[in-house]
C-alpha cells in the first residue's frame, strides 16, 4: 500500500518572481547565491573557482532532474525487510528509461557538462546517457567588436536526440548565441527529434533570456541569478521582465554586469 502522502510528486523549485514567461526558471536559493557570489568575486582563484562551479552546477543538476525529468512510480525493499514484509518505501521517482543528452560547450561548460554526465549516469540508466562536445567561439565584429554570432571550430555528437531531453549547461548566459547555434544544429541536423530542450547556467541576462525564446521558443532556461545590472534604478525597481526591453546586463562588449568575468579563462587559468 502506497502511503497517500508520497502517491504522487509536485516539486517545483523556489523561484524568484519575474514576467519573462512560464519557461524561465530564475532559482531562489540563498545557500547558492552565496556560493555564486564568491565565485564572481575578483579575489576568488583556482581552486576555489573549480570548487565552486562544481558544487552549483551538483545543486543546480539536482533541481533540473527533480523538476523536468518524468518521474515513475517506485518500490524498494529496505533493509528492515527482513523482520517486516511491510518494509518497502513506495512512492514517485525519476524514470530510470529517461533518454538524455548533455552537451559541453568548450570552455567554460566542459566541467558542468562532466558534472550532469555523472548525476544522469547515477539516476538513468547509463545505457540511454550521452555526453556530447562542442567546440565554438564568439563570432564579432572586427570594426564594433559586437557579438555577431557563434563560430564552430570543432565537435564530438552523437548522431540521434530522437526522444531525448537535451540538456546545455553553459555557466554564463550572456547573448546567447552559443546555445542558439547549438540548439539548431540539434533540431536540423540530427536524427530525431528531441524530447526537451533545457540550458543551464549560474547566471543569464535579460538579452539572453530574449534572444534564446526568440530563436527557439520551446527552450526551458534555468540559473541561479539574473543579472540586469545596467538597467536604470526605475527598472531595477520593478519585477524582472516588467520593462523587458528597458533591462539590460550586458556592455558593449557583451560582457556581464555585475557578472563573474570569463569563467573559461578562469577556470582554466588560460586567457585565450
Amino acid at each position: 500500500m502506497v502511503d497517500a502522502a508520497y502517491a504522487q510528486s509536485h516539486f517545483r523549485p523556489v523561484e524568484i518572481a519575474h514576467k519573462f514567461g512560464p519557461n524561465v526558471h530564475l532559482l531562489d536559493d540563498p545557500l547558492s547565491f552565496s556560493q555564486l557570489a564568491r565565485l564572481s568575486a575578483r579575489e576568488t582563484v583556482q581552486p576555489e573557482v573549480g570548487m565552486l562551479v562544481r558544487i552549483l552546477y551538483q545543486r543546480l543538476a539536482q533541481v533540473v532532474l527533480a523538476a523536468e525529468f518524468p518521474r515513475t512510480k517506485i518500490a524498494v525493499p529496505t533493509r528492515m525487510v527482513i523482520k517486516s514484509p511491510e518494509a518497502v518505501v513506495r512512492g514517485m521517482g525519476i524514470e530510470p528509461d529517461t533518454k538524455a543528452v548533455t552537451i559541453g560547450i568548450a570552455r567554460a561548460g566542459t566541467m558542468p557538462s562532466q558534472v550532469v554526465y555523472d548525476l544522469l549516469n547515477e539516476m538513468l540508466d547509463p545505457s540511454g546517457v550521452r555526453q556530447d562536445h562542442l567546440f565554438m567561439s564568439r563570432a564579432t565584429d572586427a570594426e564594433t567588436g559586437q557579438v555577431t554570432g557563434a563560430t564552430w571550430h570543432d565537435a564530438k555528437i552523437g548522431r540521434d536526440v530522437d526522444d531525448r531531453i537535451l540538456l546545455l549547461p553553459d555557466p554564463m548566459g550572456a547573448t546567447g548565441s552559443s546555445i542558439n547555434s547549438a540548439l539548431t544544429h540539434y533540431k536540423t541536423r540530427l536524427e530525431g527529434k528531441p524530447n526537451l530542450c533545457i540550458t543551464m547556467h549560474l547566471i543569464v541576462t535579460p538579452e539572453y533570456i530574449r534572444n534564446v525564446l526568440k530563436e527557439h521558443p520551446d527552450t526551458v532556461i534555468y540559473a541561479l541569478r539574473l543579472d540586469r545590472g545596467l538597467s536604470s534604478p526605475e527598472v531595477l525597481a520593478t519585477m524582472p521582465g516588467t520593462h523587458w526591453e528597458k533591462e539590460r546586463g550586458l556592455d558593449e562588449h557583451q560582457y556581464i554586469v555585475p557578472g563573474a568575468g570569463g569563467v573559461g579563462e578562469i577556470l582554466n587559468n588560460a586567457w585565450v
